[in-house]
């Protein structure tokens, strides 16, 4: 599995009752998009390190890395959105730009 993947910022989660380390943490789910840009059945929740909102295309991690970033630093995370994409390109080929 990779390391980082491509999503699209769908929705949020609440949750009124959770472990006090995840306290003050904003949930996002990530609708999975693969490497054309195509949206995939698959999702995910993720801890929120860069005020990502809707609609918003996302690089996250999962597993160990997610736990790297200085906001979910021993938190029981396991994905965490860490960067909001601009454009990214395949093959010399354009697939995403924010500002289009």
């Amino acid at each position: 599995m990779l390391a980082m993947q491509i999503g699209k910022v769908v929705g949020s989660v609440v949750a009124s009752q959770k472990d006090e380390k995840l306290a003050n943490l904003k949930l996002l789910v990530v609708q999975v998009h693969d490497p054309q840009n195509e949206p995939t059945e698959s999702y995910v929740v993720a801890a929120d390190s860069v005020q990502a909102g809707p609609g918003d295309m996302v690089l996250y991690a999962t597993g160990s890395s997610a736990r790297q970033t200085s906001l979910t630093e021993n938190r029981p995370c396991d994905a965490v959105v860490m960067a909001i994409v601009d454009s990214w390109d395949l093959g010399g080929d354009n697939i995403y730009e924010k500002w289009a």
